[in-house]
């Protein structure tokens, strides 16, 4: 599928990557891989925030990102997290995923160096420029210490392969500046806000949720996009403990130990990520057993 700003949307999995004994788990990521296409997942998206990309290797990030687009042969589009601090590194990495095949890119805002709006806008405009694949920005200053101002999307949205925003502000006003200022494709980073990103434009959500509630995730965005907004509202208040307990400690600690939980995929993390708190665990697992994702011991 060529992903525009018209077609990029739905419920789209922030893809965990499993590990086991410190290298990259292909099995597992196989077994998660079939888990969202029977789930309806809409999108999978490898080698982000929740993919731990920051502890692989480059060599480790360009494998995965070619298995998934390879193991998942077309069936749905593959938007591969292919971002870097230094615009160069962030080149070599697109031209990877779309070398591979992958349906578009998601490029986090460079972390660390604190670019002004002016690096940002030039940084993404090499990027688009350099390499001919759909960009989706992406936006998540808790992480990355910089915030992409709205007037900054808009005059990215003008070059014709940038495509969308990951907004995980966590800023309604800055989704809502967004979408009156552009037609870029609005795409809720943060699974709590995600019914509300909607209600005001955006068009889906890159969910950490969708590993381990694909279908409810699906059910939820595609209601409200077929404009049943009571049936997303329900599903919303369901998936609304869930989304608030994968955050208890920092992402991707609690939903890597929800899919161990689970059986799905190894619970390994690499540092400086370690196991969650074991009063977290517990919660975790009550929520789990709330949402009929384990079962009661």
């Amino acid at each position: 599928m060529t992903l525009t700003r018209k077609n990029l949307k739905g419920s789209m999995v922030a893809l965990a990557t499993p590990f086991r004994q410190g290298k990259i788990d292909e099995r597992g990521l196989k077994r998660l891989i079939d888990f969202h296409l029977e789930n309806e997942t809409d999108v999978i998206v490898p080698c982000g925030t929740t993919g731990e990309a920051a502890t692989m290797s480059h060599e480790e990030h360009k494998g995965v990102m070619s298995f998934v687009v390879d193991y998942v042969k077309g069936r749905v589009p593959v938007i591969c997290g292919a971002g870097s601090n230094s615009t160069e590194e962030a080149v070599s990495l697109i031209a990877h995923a779309k070398k591979a095949g992958a349906d578009g890119v998601l490029v986090v805002t460079p972390y660390y160096n604190k670019p002004t709006q002016e690096g940002l806008f030039r940084h993404y405009e090499f990027l688009a420029k350099k390499v001919d694949i759909p960009i989706i920005v992406y936006n998540v200053p808790g992480r990355t210490g910089v915030s992409i101002a709205p007037e900054t999307v808009e005059r990215l949205s003008k070059i014709p392969n940038i495509i969308g925003i990951k907004e995980a502000s966590g800023s309604l006003d800055q989704a809502s500046r967004i979408l009156s200022l552009c037609d870029l494709a609005v795409i809720s980073g943060e699974d709590s806000l995600t019914l509300p990103l909607l209600s005001v434009g955006a068009k889906g959500v890159i969910s950490v949720v969708a590993n381990v509630a694909p279908k409810k995730e699906h059910e939820m965005v595609q209601a409200y996009l077929a404009g049943d907004v009571e049936k997303a509202k329900k599903l919303h208040f369901e998936l609304f403990d869930l989304a608030k307990i994968l955050f208890v400690e920092t992402n991707p600690i609690p939903v890597k130990t929800a899919l161990a939980l689970m059986g799905l995929a190894s619970g390994e993390l690499r540092l400086p990520l370690c196991e969650m708190k074991s009063e977290n665990r517990k919660e975790l697992m009550r929520v789990l057993k709330q949402c009929r994702l384990i079962k009661n011991a």
